[in-house]
């Protein structure tokens, strides 16, 4: 198995040429100023995390509940990692962009604390992954786990136009038209680029991992 994925490797020249640009070619918001280019990071991270990787937990556990393809299985699996690693991103540039803009680090609203909760139930589901030795009681239980987690995320897309909030209105995925300008928006388009690629990256290699650990564990068994 080649060491070296060259997927990942462009994934991160990408990430890193998109920060590049954010940082230093793209112009800075009129009311934000430069904190507002945290955005570029924030925002896909959240998109990737949220409405890519989630889902793919769901419908892992989902269609494994159905299919039992362990295929399935590593498939949510790999995919709730991934989402962990990009929540967590989503967690931490949060802050560093809320302190400058609100002048606070962390404010308890509904999106803020729904994701942090979406955050925690995907580290139980790792949790969970971990306690179980059964490798078909911890699909299973796994499977509803993450199905569960998945039902937050529309929650989170619409918790800051059903409760009043600190968060911004959305932007990307909103019906009206986005209020960025040109070169921004040329930005965040190549910085979801770039997301999706890492996570398309993340999540292979992930996979490649679940399927040779599995295959050595077999093996292990056969043994004994």
């Amino acid at each position: 198995m080649p060491i070296f994925d060259w997927l990942l490797a462009v994934a991160v020249v990408a990430l890193a040429a998109v920060m590049a640009r954010a940082i230093w070619f793209t112009p800075p918001e009129a009311l934000q100023g430069e904190a507002q280019k945290i955005f570029y990071l924030h925002v896909p991270s959240a998109v990737v995390g949220l409405y890519l990787a989630c889902p793919l937990v769901a419908i892992g556990g989902a269609m494994y509940l159905w299919l039992r393809d362990d295929r399935l299985d590593r498939l949510a699996e790999s995919s709730a990692e991934v989402a962990l690693v990009f929540l967590s991103i989503v967690l931490v540039t949060g802050p560093l962009w809320g302190k400058p803009i609100w002048g606070t680090w962390w404010t308890w609203d509904a999106r803020l604390t729904s994701t942090l909760f979406l955050w925690f139930i995907l580290l139980g589901y790792t949790v969970l992954r971990g306690a179980i030795e059964d490798r078909q009681q911890r699909a299973r239980y796994s499977a509803v786990l993450g199905i569960l987690a998945s039902l937050l995320v529309p929650f989170i897309h619409l918790s800051v136009r059903l409760f009043r909030t600190m968060h911004p209105q959305p932007i990307v995925l909103a019906p009206e038209k986005p209020k960025l300008s040109a070169e921004m928006g040329l930005t965040l388009s190549l910085a979801f680029i770039a997301f999706t690629l890492l996570f398309i990256a993340l999540l292979r290699g992930r996979l490649k991992y679940a399927a040779l650990r599995d295959r050595v564990e077999a093996l292990e068994a056969g043994d004994a």
